[in-house]
């Protein structure tokens, strides 16, 4: 797959889905998520719906730039976000990974496109449309949320999933991964598969030490608040009714602050896009994209 200098000291590797001459939408996964987690048969559904589609690894996961050896202060910025007061310097915050995005886009020669982003990328999607707007056509954030502590916070069984070291060993590794199917959509849960996915995860890139300076950028870049609020740009805004790693509050906040801003409130979906909901998620976009 091809990789793009978007960033002093940072490549990307990406791909891409469908024809470069129809309308970009670019796809920014979230904490940890190596851009395989963008299903190639998703992507595809998109693209065939007249959409060229993008996905990427952002910086500290999958095959992208790693930052080996610098220590955020998580704790500090935790504290910071729920003190609303200024966080340590860091490694990077959400803005330098927006601008990585764009970096992106620069190195395709996309002038404009559909910025879509799930969890903390649909964080970084925001920051991409705050502080890069005339670079986005649309806005969809999914199972997201605006900065603010109080809204979207994880149930207790889901913080304890998500914080928990994982295993270094690959068979302890794949064993392990059911606990994360807390936040997964009740109704399409499987195991089976969620350990399949934690193989082909792990055998493309194991590497724990990024989640440290990912969560730190989470924490440490404060509300959006009175950037969303500015916000001149169409926006979608998804959210799953059974999400317990950014629970239901996020999404409606982020949808109440953005003006315009229409919420697809989804009945059976968790922290995840399970396949059979990939109809009514896809037709969404596809939707929502054709009048921006």
């Amino acid at each position: 797959m091809p990789r793009a200098l978007v960033n002093t000291g940072i490549e990307l590797e990406y791909d891409t889905f469908g024809s470069p001459d129809d309308p970009a939408l670019l796809l920014i996964m979230g904490f940890t998520g190596q851009m395989t987690a963008w299903d190639e048969r998703f992507c595809s559904i998109l693209a065939a719906g007249g959409r060229f589609v993008i996905r990427f690894d952002n910086r500290d996961c999958g095959l992208s730039t790693k930052l080996d050896g610098q220590v955020p202060d998580v704790a500090g910025a935790m504290a910071a976000a729920f003190a609303d007061t200024e966080a340590p310097a860091l490694p990077y915050t959400l803005s330098d990974m927006a601008a990585d995005a764009i970096g992106l886009l620069d190195h395709l020669g996309i002038d404009r496109a559909h910025i879509m982003g799930v969890s903390m990328g649909g964080m970084i999607a925001q920051t991409v449309a705050i502080e890069h707007p005339t670079r986005v056509r649309s806005l969809i954030s999914v199972m997201s949320q605006p900065g603010e502590v109080e809204v979207g916070q994880p149930s207790a069984e889901a913080a304890e999933a998500i914080f928990a070291a994982p295993p270094t060993n690959r068979d302890e590794y794949i064993e392990a991964a059911p606990r994360w199917m807390v936040w997964q959509s009740k109704k399409y849960r499987d195991e089976a598969r969620t350990k399949e996915l934690a193989a082909r995860d792990f055998d493309r890139s194991f590497y724990p030490e990024g989640a440290t300076r990912q969560m730190a950028a989470i924490y440490g870049s404060g509300r959006r608040t009175v950037g969303l609020q500015a916000l001149n740009v169409p926006t979608l805004v998804i959210h799953g009714r059974d999400d317990q790693l950014i629970t239901p509050s996020g999404g409606f906040r982020t949808a109440e602050l953005i003006p315009g801003a229409h919420l697809l409130f989804v009945a059976d979906m968790g922290h995840d896009m399970p396949e059979p909901l990939w109809p009514l998620l896809t037709e969404a976009v596809l939707s929502h994209t054709s009048r921006c």
